[in-house]
């Protein structure tokens, strides 16, 4: 037998305390740099505990964040859960009405509020159900009743607490929200126990490898799957972080990797697709970078390729989502496959990776027996970790994706005879014409390479003879507006893919539409341009 010991986020605070006191937290504010300890950081953790305290937070009370990347947000991070409270990240860039119904739903009873998006939450005070207090980070609170200052109200506070001595591991730490398709967010709650398995296989030498001798910069929102873990394994490890703060532009992160020699970062593609061209106009030595972890999407193969041969930065493909707090692959490249040409390790770099270990992969078919692993057979992904949920907080939709103790996610792959999966689409985006399936991300990543273009999304749209035909839609770099032409898309789809394949037509936009997390809201194209093609004659599209 062997010992009984917790596995809670309080052990994980305390060991940075012990062993990386004089390790430094940097932190990008409205006001400039602010820069301290984890040894100063530990002290604030305290008094914010015993703040929440005197704002009559308990065990299992739920405190709301409506903030950014910043050391406050930080110490909320571990303060919350280890007083045995519930940590609720709240997206700040999610809709009116699905951040009251978040805060609604998870019962907040204390909001901690960045002074910069306080009037989204002052806009919407009086439909919040059951806020008590906010309490506004980084800026002079207006003089209203319930609204509290957050460096005034830790100042009183002593510099230790005495954090309960029972709390178990299955306890609920973290309380996030993700998109559905259709509907309200749905919450997904985590326990110390999936957070501290989690953190643990993030400094794994195959996964993230994250470790005291990294500088970590998360660009992924700390109000998103909890920065895909990555401010709870920094911590614990006694890396030296970096937050990008408010609003970041892709200059700014370009300026802070130069300046704090980040040598980890991570965010969805855009974000890196905006790098490179802020990197173009404006050059800044990013060589301290190791790697870029990227994920929410699938990354164009030459972005991926900008990165290696004019920075040698690697891009690191991962998957994960808010059910599974959120990382099961990371891309890392098996020794046999080393000895590949530049070409063909890019090839495998691409893709999501192996799974991590402690999590497990079925790939299923729409009878639901599992498809071969051979590249080619496609099925939806389901799996099953550690820490991953096992229901939505509260949610009825619960039945529809935990059955038999797997995860469905709603995504389709391949998986190759290597174990690396490749995601070929979301069950929701893969284009159904004329009874085979259209890969929109292959579509995607292709015309990603043209050089010419800075975004592309490819949607399908209802067909009277197709049931679904594929539409690109395109935003040109500044320089190329104009110049990219239609044709130019369609002659470089036509070289790699069959003709059934290309889309029947391509749009021009100066912008694509994201969603709250950054990724491209294939929802609202799809709901622009459902008429596109109705009126085309049934011997009419590329499918021809």
């Amino acid at each position: 037998m062997t010992m009984r010991y917790p596995l809670t986020i309080r052990g994980m605070l305390e060991r940075a305390y012990q062993f990386y006191p004089r390790q430094e937290i940097v932190s990008r504010t409205l006001g400039g740099m602010h820069r301290y300890t984890y040894a100063d950081y530990y002290r604030r953790v305290h008094q914010l505990a015993h703040a929440l305290r005197s704002l009559g937070i308990g065990r299992g009370d739920r405190v709301g964040t409506f903030a950014w990347n910043t050391h406050r947000h930080l110490e909320a991070y571990f303060a919350v859960p280890s007083m045995g409270a519930v940590l609720h990240t709240v997206n700040v860039r999610l809709p009116e009405e699905h951040i009251v119904y978040t805060i609604n739903h998870a019962e907040d009873r204390v909001l901690l509020v960045d002074a910069d998006v306080l009037p989204t939450i002052l806009a919407v005070r009086d439909r919040l159900k059951t806020v008590q207090t906010i309490v506004v980070m980084g800026g002079e609170p207006p003089a209203e009743p319930g609204l509290l200052d957050y460096e005034t109200l830790l100042a009183a506070q002593p510099d230790h607490y005495p954090w309960p001595a029972d709390l178990d591991e299955w306890e609920p730490a973290g309380l996030c929200y993700t998109s559905a398709t259709t509907g309200v967010p749905k919450g997904v709650l985590y326990s110390h126990r999936a957070i501290w398995l989690h953190s643990m296989m993030l400094g794994l030498a195959d996964t993230t490898a994250l470790s005291q001798r990294d500088t970590v910069m998360p660009v992924v929102p700390m109000f998103h799957a909890n920065a895909w873990g990555l401010p709870f394994a920094a911590t614990w490890f006694g890396a030296r972080q970096v937050l990008p703060g408010p609003r970041p532009s892709s200059q700014d992160i370009a300026r802070l990797i130069q300046a704090e020699r980040v040598t980890v970062t991570a965010g969805v593609p855009t974000v890196w697709l905006s790098l490179l061209q802020a990197l173009e106009q404006e050059p800044c030595d990013i060589s301290s970078l190791t790697r870029i972890l990227v994920g929410g999407s699938a990354f164009p193969r030459a972005a991926a390729e900008a990165f290696q041969k004019r920075y040698g930065v690697q891009a690191v493909p991962v998957y994960g989502m808010t059910e599974a707090a959120p990382l099961v692959t990371v891309n890392a490249l098996k020794p046999h496959l080393e000895q590949l040409s530049p070409e063909e390790q890019l090839d495998y770099r691409t893709k999501q990776g192996l799974m991590v270990p402690g999590a497990e992969i079925r790939l299923v078919d729409e009878s639901g027996q599992e498809v071969p692993r051979d590249g080619q057979s496609i099925g939806q992904v389901l799996l099953r970790a550690p820490w991953i949920a096992s229901e939505y907080y509260k949610d009825e939709r619960t039945k529809e994706t935990f059955r038999d103790g797997w995860y469905y996610t709603g995504d389709l792959g391949v998986i190759d005879p290597d174990g690396y999966l490749k995601l070929v689409d979301r069950a929701k985006d893969v284009i159904k014409s004329g009874g085979e399936w259209i890969s929109s991300v292959d579509l995607e990543n292709a015309i990603m390479a043209i050089p010419d273009v800075a975004e592309a999304a490819v949607v399908a749209c209802p067909h009277p003879k197709w049931d679904e035909r594929p539409l690109a839609c395109v935003v040109p770099k500044p320089e190329a507006a104009g110049r990219l032409t239609r044709e130019e898309i369609l002659d470089a789809l036509r070289r790699q893919f069959p003709s059934w394949w290309i889309p029947d037509d391509v749009v021009f936009l100066s912008a694509l539409p994201k969603t709250g997390t950054g990724k491209f809201d294939k929802k609202v194209l799809r709901a622009w341009f459902q008429d596109r093609y109705r009126d085309a004659f049934p011997q009419s599209g590329a499918a021809d």
